[in-house]
């Protein structure tokens, strides 16, 4: 083989050879790269699904308590003063801020009030039921009895004008003084306020739907004349001890429905967000006074969840009386 021809084959050679290396490379050894833009698709995509599951689970939560926020869905309640004496009267003033950072000042009425206060004390022994008056600048004052030292919660229950659903904004308030807190109450489910005996049939279950019915009687005669009272028998608030997450029950029926009675009994139905203990509060109106018993309660979890709610009631202490 002359000289020339063997150039000629050892060329073709070395070509067959990186050619049959690049395809093989093709074939067996390369991983799909996207393009930029898909890439970006991609990960656009996986934000969007993330985000929809995050507002799809924000949907079904629908915010099972209350009062934990100081700020939610741009409105922020704003109070003048987070530090007051324990000195027994003391008037209370705060702000619910829009989301335009203005003061608000259009409300939707709900139980014939635009805003309730709840002042309660951390350690959940005592709990007023306020309605406060608003000025045309948006400021709400109200007088509030801070008798004893110690950590306030201040819970703000509205409907903004703007809005189709209530809010509840809670902040917290600090009385100075000899701060002595105490143990979580022990009711059972009958308690004694002013007078008046409150038997409860039912308890919480944690995640479940449970009846609430408060009999009342007084000496030893069931109450069947209550007064209406913000346009229901009673009203309930529940509140989780630990974080003081805020439930404000509304009764089954109401007045002038033609089936709600004036008593001696008077319905709820409640769910309790997780097991654990809570405090509730009954305000109901008779012969025109407004009391409040208060109960202690613990939701189950599970097949334990609600396991007490046939058992007869159980005499308790006497609670101090409760005015409003």
């Amino acid at each position: 083989m002359n000289t020339a021809l063997k150039v000629a084959v050892f060329a073709s050679g070395l070509a067959l050879a990186f050619g049959t290396a690049y395809g093989v490379g093709h074939a067996v050894g390369r991983t799909p790269t996207p393009a930029a833009g898909h890439a970006h698709d991609t990960a656009g995509h996986a934000a969007h699904d993330e985000r929809a599951a995050q507002d799809e689970h924000a949907g079904h939560d629908d915010h099972p308590v209350g009062g934990l926020q100081i700020s939610d869905r741009g409105y922020t309640l704003s109070l003048d003063r987070t530090i007051v004496p324990a000195a027994g009267p003391t008037e209370l003033s705060f702000r619910v801020l829009a989301p335009d950072g203005r003061p608000l000042t259009a409300y939707k009425p709900a139980h014939e009030k635009e805003l309730h206060l709840i002042v309660a004390s951390r350690d959940l022994t005592s709990v007023q039921h306020l309605h406060p008056v608003r000025a045309a600048d948006g400021t709400w004052t109200v007088p509030a009895d801070i008798a004893k030292a110690g950590d306030y919660r201040l819970f703000a229950d509205f409907v903004p004008a703007a809005e189709t659903e209530s809010l509840t904004l809670g902040a917290d308030l600090h009385a100075t003084g000899d701060y002595r807190p105490a143990a979580l109450p022990q009711t059972g489910h009958s308690v004694t306020v002013d007078g008046y005996t409150v038997t409860l049939t039912g308890d919480l279950a944690a995640g479940k739907a449970g009846r609430l019915a408060f009999a009342v009687s007084k000496d030893g005669r069931p109450v069947d004349d209550l007064d209406p009272y913000l346009a229901a028998y009673g009203h309930l608030v529940v509140l989780r001890a630990g974080d003081l997450g805020y439930l404000h029950v509304h009764p089954d029926g109401e007045p002038g429905d033609g089936v709600t009675k004036p008593g001696p009994e008077v319905d709820f139905t409640a769910t309790a967000p997780s097991a654990g203990d809570y405090r509730l509060f009954l305000d109901f109106q008779h012969a025109g006074t407004v009391h409040t018993a208060a109960f202690t309660l613990t939701a189950g979890a599970g097949a334990d969840a609600g396991a007490g709610a046939d058992n007869a009631p159980t005499p308790a202490p006497t609670e101090p009386a409760h005015h409003h």
